[in-house]
């Protein structure tokens, strides 16, 4: 049913241990662990373009969170025209929530599929998905693109003495699978590996949480779903791979501390990328307005004021304080000086007010 996923991984994996192979040698617990590693730098590279949308995605949802909860409060009562304007409102911005999810539901199938395909290395046990098959037919047998004798390297393979399948917890006859190559290991070499893989990939899931933490907006960190979902990504995942980690395989430790190492500098490569897009358009908005701006010595320009002059200026024309050569020229009442007499003669000017004065 999901050979669909266990092939294409199977084949990357295979690919990945032929070329380190060349190197370190078939058998070696190096090239099956660089084998494992690659494998998930070759899925993260496919979905890098995912990831960045996502990013994008999940940048625009918290800036637009003020607008979503004026919906949800506009619209309470109402669940499908609460529905329609949330659509459109996704519309008008150009962006798809599901895009947020992609690259999450893309790894688990790819998750699902490492983890059958390396434990089909060892088919010995007989709990759920496991064959019962015998250490020698165990041995003999393809498992899916790798042939009898990749499994048999595989087996052989070791990290200070642990096998990339075993796990702390396997019952002692899953151990026997590993007797005619290599040795059965002990559960003290196993937890000699796998626990510093636990603490590890706990650690780096929860630095990898706290990073997009950080990053969110005040409004989406006040979000109560984004509230319970910061608390799991923070505290319960990682817990969750310490306590699982006893449960898993070496190989499985191995893929999820790469995803992690991946993963931390991915989100500081992406969002040192947009920071640097959001500065270059603040730049480029102060340089618009640093254009439009007058320049240095120049006295702006007050359109009001001159709306306000004009009704001045006609009114001075009306009465008579334009000359014909265009300069003011002074009426006679304006200028304080002496008035003259019918005949010609000059009238003092102060002649009315000292008359006045003495009558007083």
């Amino acid at each position: 049913m999901l050979d669909i996923i266990y092939w294409p991984v199977s084949a990357i994996l295979w690919f990945w241990h032929k070329a380190f192979g060349f190197v370190f040698g078939a058998d070696s617990g190096l090239t099956w662990s660089l084998a494992v590693v690659f494998l998930v730098f070759t899925l993260r590279l496919v979905l890098y373009k995912p990831f960045v949308k996502q990013v994008r995605t999940t940048k625009q949802m918290q800036e637009l969170q003020p607008q979503i909860k004026e919906l949800q409060k506009k619209y309470k009562n109402d669940r499908e025209t609460m529905a329609r304007e949330m659509q459109k409102l996704q519309k008008e911005h150009g962006f798809n929530p599901l895009m947020g999810c992609l690259p999450v539901l893309v790894q688990v199938p790819v998750f699902l599929g490492l983890f059958h395909v390396l434990r089909s290395f060892n088919r010995t046990g007989h709990g759920w998905g496991q064959l019962g098959m015998s250490a020698h037919e165990n041995a003999h047998t393809a498992n899916y693109i790798f042939s009898a004798h990749d499994v048999q390297s595989f087996l052989s393979a070791r990290i200070f003495g642990a096998p990339i399948a075993s796990f702390i917890t396997a019952p002692a006859s899953e151990m026997q699978a590993f007797a005619d190559w290599g040795g059965t290991p002990t559960k003290l070499n196993i937890a000699m590996i796998a626990i510093p893989l636990m603490i590890i990939a706990g650690l780096a899931t929860h630095f990898n949480a706290r990073a997009s933490v950080q990053r969110q907006t005040p409004e989406a960190a006040a979000n109560p779903q984004a509230a319970i979902m910061n608390k799991l990504s923070l505290w319960v995942f990682p817990l969750g791979v310490m306590v699982g980690g006893p449960f898993l395989m070496i190989g499985i430790l191995l893929y999820w501390v790469a995803n992690n190492i991946w993963t931390y500098g991915q989100q500081h490569l992406v969002f040192g990328r947009m920071e640097k897009e959001d500065e270059e358009r603040k730049q480029k908005k102060l340089e618009q307005r640093a254009q439009n701006a007058p320049k240095p010595g120049v006295k702006p320009v007050d359109v009001r004021k001159r709306v306000q002059d004009a009704p001045a200026e006609d009114q001075s024309s009306t009465n008579g304080t334009a000359s014909t050569n265009g300069t003011p020229k002074q009426s006679a009442n304006k200028q304080g000086g002496a008035k003259r007499k019918p005949g010609g003669q000059q009238r003092p000017g102060n002649r009315g007010r000292a008359n006045q004065k003495r009558k007083r």
